[in-house]
């Protein structure tokens, strides 16, 4: 491995050396209120974006066409669309596989830093050669304005607590990555108004920790954020920014601000082909942990490989929800299923997940069982007939209700009947005025 060759940690290999990154990493345990993320626009190149999550499986077929298609691929990398190591397991499965199958690639990982600790091992032990993490502040006070919400295991934090506890993660995450002598490139957004004349002080800091090299983001305005309305730095604000915090530490001059899923060099544009493949290896479907390997099938060949075998624990319920209050979405509308542990003394909430896109048939509802293969239960507000049947099959309990998330896990954790909460059938029988919610 030449150390050189990773592009945005040396700008001299950007025009030499591509990158893939495999969006394997859904989930995130940071709100930052600069941060939307869409997975299905392609016409954005910002972090947080991606087209298709794809398994471990799926990313190491994804990656055997990418190298055919792009040999000069020299960084496998891993940033999101969530946070790599709120997904931690995934990750490391995938940089793992990825150093045994190709021992010479540089491996990456872009992260916030909240949650990388306990991994710092497994990263040297696999070879991880390059770390990104992204700190906006290094004073909590200023960090309170950028972070909606923080969470920390099973539990969340608002923005003061959170950013602090942010912040001491971090630092010990920079210093914990150089003492395994990993290469480390901080990003920091810059955010006019929120940390624009903090900038300095971060580069500061970074310096002073050994940082390799330090990313000045412009914040990208993003649709649907909290900061939706804050507008693009200037080039000139942000080359005066750079200029003062080379004082401090090398600078990054060359990012393009790169999706979840990018793929070969940094100037490239969106590659129509790779992309549809990636689509294609996120829909198809993959064998579960005690099935055959995956081996390029087209969809619907040889089926009996993609038979629901697991027999892990599956301690969790799946549910779908609208704003995260309320069991009340269909499952063919739910774009993500949340998870909750009914083994804690409350019902407690785990995480997200994103579900497979429409299409595909029976292998969409076959990809979503895998995906929440460790629970027993789906609640919903509402199932189509194959769904319910395909799902029915591999052993998930299904319950149409509507409630308050609380009160309905518990009523099943309790072993409640939950009659008073199943969805009535929606009539409109002309002879009143009501909503077709169904006459009382």
């Amino acid at each position: 491995m030449n150390l050189d060759n990773h592009p945005c940690f040396n700008k001299k290999s950007c025009k030499d050396f591509g990158r893939v990154h495999l969006p394997v990493a859904p989930a995130c345990n940071i709100q930052c209120n600069f941060c939307n993320r869409k997975f299905d626009c392609v016409n954005e190149s910002r972090p947080g974006v991606t087209s298709s999550i794809l398994s471990p499986d799926q990313a190491m077929a994804y990656l055997a066409e990418v190298v055919e298609a792009k040999p000069n691929t020299a960084v496998v990398g891993i940033a999101g669309p969530g946070d790599p190591f709120a997904n931690g397991d995934k990750t490391i499965e995938t940089l793992t596989r990825v150093r045994a199958t190709y021992p010479e690639m540089l491996l990456c990982v872009a992260t916030n830093g909240l949650n990388i600790h306990p991994y710092l091992d497994e990263l040297k032990n696999i070879n991880t050669t390059h770390v990104s993490i992204t700190i906006n502040a290094v004073d909590p006070e200023v960090g309170a304005k950028i972070y909606c919400w923080i969470r920390d295991g099973k539990h969340s934090v608002g923005p003061a607590q959170g950013a602090k506890l942010l912040l001491e993660r971090q630092l010990a995450a920079v210093e914990g990555l150089k003492e395994r002598n990993i290469m480390v490139k901080v990003n920091s957004i810059l955010l006019p108004g929120i940390n624009d004349e903090h900038m300095i002080a971060v580069a500061e800091k970074m310096g002073e920790m050994g940082v390799d090299i330090f990313n000045i983001m412009p914040y990208f305005p993003t649709k649907g954020s909290n900061f939706e309305n804050m507008e693009e730095p200037g080039k000139d604000v942000v080359k005066e920014l750079r200029k003062a915090a080379q004082v401090f530490v090398p600078q990054m001059t060359h990012c393009k601000r790169c999706r979840a899923d990018a793929v070969g060099l940094l100037d490239d544009p969106l590659n129509q082909k790779l992309m549809d493949r990636l689509t294609y290896h996120a829909t198809a479907p993959v064998p579960f942990p005690n099935a055959p390997k995956y081996c390029h099938e087209t969809p619907g060949e040889q089926e009996d490989m993609y038979a629901f075998n697991d027999t892990g624990p599956r301690p969790y319920v799946a549910l779908a929800t609208r704003e995260g209050a309320l069991i009340n979405q269909h499952l063919g509308e739910a774009e993500e299923l949340h998870i909750y542990d009914l083994n804690q003394d409350t019902p407690t909430f785990v995480e997200t997940r994103v579900l497979p896109k429409p299409g595909g048939g029976d292998a969409r509802w076959q990809n979503l069982a895998r995906t929440i293969k460790d629970c027993h239960t789906i609640l919903v507000s509402g199932i189509g007939q194959t769904p319910k049947k395909v799902l029915g099959t591999m052993g998930f309990t299904i319950h149409e209700v509507n409630g308050m998330i609380d009160l309905v896990l518990m009523a099943i954790k309790k072993g409640d009947s939950l009659n008073h909460l199943i969805v009535r059938a929606q009539t409109a029988c002309g002879e009143c005025r009501g909503t077709g919610t169904g006459c009382m």
